[in-house]
């Protein structure tokens, strides 16, 4: 299915729509504030399993993030953050960071055999704000694979949905997608041992700022 909405005033009829196939264990493609994502619902392992499979990835390696509407949200889903560390997070998100913590108790069992830790994402965009905050809890996602051909993000979402119409329940067109994925800083050591995983859109000079 192929739902488009208005990323500046998101329509709640087709937010619904969205939400019932996440709540039913469907896979979605759905924009964010950088590149469009592949996501489900956190607590549906076999819908988790899915996304890995469409991404090409073994679910029993993967790590998935836990893209929530909140950084308060977030906090439910990981141990104890520094204070130093839970500040550097406050000054960055929403925004396209995504930071691996240590995982807490709230973390489904499903993800739990992974090696404990969690990538956390607040999204800047309002249509994934209001999917989470509907459905209760946060979707796991991963970016999409660049196109094969041009080792570029697709940023267009009917393109998207021509190329994945039958692997995933809908897409959702937000609006044009970035050309960069999200910015992963590993902080699982605290904020004294901070780790670069993958340069994307957010500005690693905006986060050393911070420091």
């Amino acid at each position: 299915m192929y739902v488009k909405i208005n990323p500046e005033n998101p329509q709640d009829r087709l937010l619904h729509k969205v939400v019932d196939c996440l709540r039913e264990g469907g896979v979605i493609i759905y924009p964010t504030d950088t590149v469009y994502g592949l996501g489900c619902d956190i607590y549906h392992k076999k819908a988790v399993e899915r996304l890995c499979r469409i991404k090409g990835l073994d679910p029993r390696k993967a790590y998935l993030t836990f893209v929530c509407d909140s950084l308060k949200s977030a906090s439910q889903y990981t141990s104890h953050i520094s204070t130093p560390l839970y500040k550097l997070m406050k000054r960055c998100l929403p925004g396209p960071y995504t930071f691996i913590l240590p995982a807490g108790k709230q973390v489904p069992r499903h993800f739990q055999s992974r090696k404990k830790t969690v990538g956390i994402r607040v999204i800047d965009h309002p249509i994934v704000k209001e999917l989470i905050n509907w459905l209760g809890n946060p979707i796991a996602s991963i970016s999409l694979p660049p196109n094969e051909e041009q080792q570029e993000y697709n940023t267009d979402a009917e393109l998207i949905y021509e190329t994945y119409k039958k692997q995933v329940d809908m897409v959702v067109d937000g609006g044009p997608g970035g050309l960069q994925p999200s910015t992963v800083i590993d902080c699982s050591n605290g904020i004294e041992a901070l780790q670069l995983i993958r340069q994307g859109a957010g500005s690693l000079e905006a986060l050393h700022a911070y420091l």
